[in-house]
């Protein structure tokens, strides 16, 4: 009976297309399905940074990786970006959507572009680059989608109109796709973050009354830590999640229960 628990949470064999890995929360989750034995494939415009996450997942990690330059903000080149990907491993069969941005600009600020920067990253390429992902996940037989979501999916916070907005969006989104795919064999979930250090949180983590403030607002009575990540990436990557599609799945110490 172990091993077969154990076989189901095994990810060898698997090819996941990582979006935002070269840093934070795509590039730990990034790491995590790569230890249950996935290859990935990690995307972002920062090449340096790309290698650099490869090498630390090649180190760390149970299998390989290669890193590809693109922007996705772009969506003329997100069937390429599947291409590409695709001729390192085969065709991707676990989607990771974490590139994101927040501009965290007071709502009298947001500009038309700033707007629609926020909602193309956050928002609109999720989706593209998921159906170009589709074909290849129907002829394997499988496939995992993976959002990430936030908070503000939930509820509103001080200058993060258009990101809230985006966020709000990404967990119907991922609730649509669950409903077209499911048929396929393709589950859709989300996993909302509380507060975790990252690039989009520097200004957050910066400031020490905020942080505490944020940590005593949760169940568990601190801010997460990038490692938290791990077991929900690969549950949601791998056959035990099989049955599971449509959700958001909140991974903040009970900033939400509260």
């Amino acid at each position: 009976m172990l091993a077969n628990i154990q076989q189901l949470f095994d990810l060898r064999g698997r090819v996941a297309l990582c979006t935002g890995g070269s840093s934070g929360i795509g590039r730990r989750m990034a790491l995590a399905l790569s230890q249950a034995g996935a290859e990935v494939v990690l995307v972002g415009r920062n090449k340096a940074a790309l290698v650099e996450a490869i090498e630390q997942i090649e180190a760390e990690g149970g299998g390989s990786g290669v890193p590809l330059a693109a922007d996705l903000l772009d969506r003329s080149t997100l069937g390429d970006v599947v291409a590409e990907a695709s001729k390192a491993f085969g065709a991707p069969d676990i989607l990771i959507n974490a590139a994101g941005i927040n501009l965290r600009e007071p709502w009298n600020e947001i500009s038309e572009d700033s707007w629609q920067q926020t909602l193309d990253i956050n928002l609109s390429t999720p989706f593209f680059l998921a159906r170009h992902c589709i074909e290849g996940m129907k002829t394997k037989g499988q496939g995992n989608i993976i959002n990430v979501a936030s908070l503000q999916s939930y509820r509103a916070f001080a200058n993060s109109m258009a990101y809230g907005a985006s966020k709000g969006g990404i967990a119907q989104l991922t609730r649509a796709m669950a409903e077209a795919w499911s048929p396929l064999g393709i589950v859709s979930n989300a996993v909302a973050p509380g507060f975790f250090p990252t690039e989009l949180t520097r200004k957050v983590y910066e400031n020490p009354e905020l942080l505490a403030h944020n940590a005593g607002m949760t169940a568990i009575g601190r801010n997460g830590e990038l490692s938290d990540l791990d077991g929900v990436t690969v549950f949601l990557a791998s056959a035990a999640a099989s049955y599971i599609t449509g959700q958001i799945i909140s991974v903040d110490g009970g900033f939400t229960a509260k």
